[in-house]
């Protein structure tokens, strides 16, 4: 009988690291592998934006797993918004998980948040501003964060709320720039599943359950009652909602892209619009014609109210004054077109033929 051998203890610990594949992890790999990019020569790097949240060390474990795989190098981000105490304390958790999934570099960036606009604005732009950083120091070819399902749901019901517009109903896109979603499909039942069966211990924000935050009280409050009086997909309908939203607005913003050349002519500090080719147009694609030249030309977001204000200038012309708009932007009417300007400018209008 050949003496028995030891077992080796490489192939033992990296046989407790490697999870055995359950419906979660295997549907959250599925889902980072349908939005991996190619891999073009060298091996680019994929940077999770991770917060150590069921959510995100879901993402992360299943980027590590796919990456590879894909010709890909993979790495994390962590940001620290230092809220609350012990922030630094969590941000090294979520760094060591990291490293321990194999994720290289890791990087933690810790970020200052000013408070304006209220807390979730601000921390959100600090952490956006954060990840910007990352991707451009390490090259990264796109950044992966961990928003799920239910968040986007959420997204749609506050927007509904706010009357926000078919734009912010149609919720978080699964693309934007350098940034993927690709647990948008997944339910976050379904991440936290897949932390467990993977051994995984996610940290739980204490802000998650602090119903002084509007969302916190449409996924505690709201999507359960309404779960509860008009049955159970009402998560995944306003998800349907959102995506056929997304679908007009990509629609609607191809249509204004083709035609903005067209309709607009340089004023001095500002753009001057074509009246007539706005009226000719429905209100719907007129509407967005103008929030469209205010955003990309001035960088202002405007309300339906400003919106349908500078509209009067077109629709109901009886010679009223300049509007004074967000961000020192002034919509005139002159002739034929409608200069937006920012205010105290001397406006070089165009001839007006």
């Amino acid at each position: 009988m050949p003496p028995a051998t030891e077992p080796d203890e490489s192939t033992d610990a990296a046989t407790s690291r490697r999870p055995r594949l359950t419906p979660s992890i295997a549907d959250v790999r599925r889902a980072v592998r349908a939005v991996l990019p190619t891999a073009d020569g060298a091996a680019p790097l994929v940077l999770v934006a991770l917060s150590g949240g069921p959510d995100s060390l879901a993402l992360a474990a299943a980027t590590a797993f796919e990456a590879p795989r894909a010709g890909l190098r993979a790495g994390a981000v962590i940001v620290d918004h230092g809220l609350q105490a012990g922030s630094a304390e969590v941000a090294a958790r979520a760094a060591a998980q990291a490293s321990d999934l194999g994720l290289d570099p890791v990087l933690v960036q810790r970020v200052e948040v000013d408070g304006e606009g209220g807390p979730e604005a601000s921390a959100r732009r600090a952490r956006y501003a954060a990840l910007d950083e990352a991707a451009r120091s390490t090259d990264a070819a796109c950044v992966l964060l961990g928003h799920t399902l239910d968040d986007q749901a959420e997204t749609v019901l506050l927007g509904l709320a706010r009357g926000s517009g078919a734009a912010s109903l149609a919720g978080m896109p699964a693309h934007s720039g350098r940034y993927a979603r690709p647990l948008l499909g997944i339910r976050r039942a379904t991440t936290l599943e897949a932390c467990a069966d993977a051994g995984l211990e996610p940290w739980h924000d204490p802000h998650n359950a602090d119903p002084s935050y509007a969302r916190v009280r449409v996924r505690e409050r709201v999507l359960p009652v309404l779960e509860a009086e008009l049955g159970p997909g009402i998560a995944e309908a306003l998800v349907r909602t959102a995506e056929q939203l997304r679908e007009d607005d990509d629609a609607f913003e191809a249509q204004i892209e083709e035609l903005i050349e067209e309709i607009c002519e340089p004023a001095e500090a500002g753009i001057a619009v074509s009246v007539g080719v706005l009226a000719a147009n429905p209100a719907a694609l007129r509407q967005r014609i103008i929030r469209h030249v205010i955003g990309s030309e001035f960088g202002v977001s405007l309300s339906r109210v400003q919106t349908l204000e500078v509209a009067r200038l077109v629709t109901d012309w009886h010679g009223q004054g300049p509007l004074d708009l967000p961000g020192s932007v002034r919509a005139t009417r002159a002739g034929r077109y409608v200069v937006f300007s920012t205010t105290g400018s001397t406006e070089v209008l165009p001839h007006d033929h």
